[in-house]
């Protein structure tokens, strides 16, 4: 399957053409707005520069803001679990940026669920589907979504705004129902203070520890 957006047509090659981000268009008629605009993003591990920084990898695919705009753009990129290589699909509300510093992120944490090799695409999907539809039922907690492709299996992650205890608990529960996790998956909670404090040298390294 060929990609449509010159970002990943880029990273494919080799090159560093850095696409711009552009804010979602407006819902045409007889669309079905979102509650929210959102973003998404892609990244791949530089295999041969390693001085690269992490927001230097990272590269803006397309906006949305209603349902048919978000599968006119879904259906033209390659599935995670079609994937190879250390490449991480980024899908964040529109004026975030998936990094741990950015003001709507660096209070709060995500829920890190690592997927045996095969379930990748199932789980993503199922997982931005009920972002998109706001099956959590955390007001505005939500920020955005990873999913990240590595070589012995695949991370996907969840990222919210505070460290709550009764929200991390709340986005838990709707996390394993929308996903239908087999009952041995490990999760774990990190938040994103803890993340920077481990890694305040990090930007170049492994991107899970993002």
């Amino acid at each position: 399957m060929n990609n449509k957006f010159e970002a990943l047509k880029a990273e494919d090659s080799g090159e560093e053409e850095e696409e711009t981000f552009r804010p979602a268009p407006i819902p045409g008629e007889g669309e079905h707005p979102l509650q929210y605009n959102y973003a998404l993003w892609f990244s791949r591990k530089s295999q041969t520069n390693k001085t690269v920084r992490y927001d230097q990898n990272l590269k803006f695919i397309a906006s949305f803001a209603s349902v048919e705009q978000f599968w006119n753009i879904y259906s033209y990129i390659v599935r995670p679990g079609d994937m190879s290589g250390h490449v991480d699909y980024h899908l964040f509300k529109e004026g975030i940026r998936p990094m741990w510093e950015d003001e709507a992120n660096k209070h709060g944490g995500k829920w890190v669920i690592r997927l045996k090799k095969g379930l990748a695409s199932r789980c993503w999907e199922n997982l931005i589907l009920a972002m998109l539809g706001e099956q959590f039922m955390v007001g505005e907690e939500i920020c955005g979504a990873v999913i990240s492709i590595r070589f012995q299996d695949d991370i996907l992650s969840l990222w919210n705004r505070s460290n709550d205890p009764g929200i991390v608990s709340r986005i838990k529960d709707t996390l394993q129902r929308v996903l239908n996790l087999p009952p041995n998956t490990i999760m774990e909670y990190r938040a994103h203070t803890d993340s920077m404090k481990d890694n305040t040298s990090f930007r170049t390294t492994d991107h899970f520890k993002r």
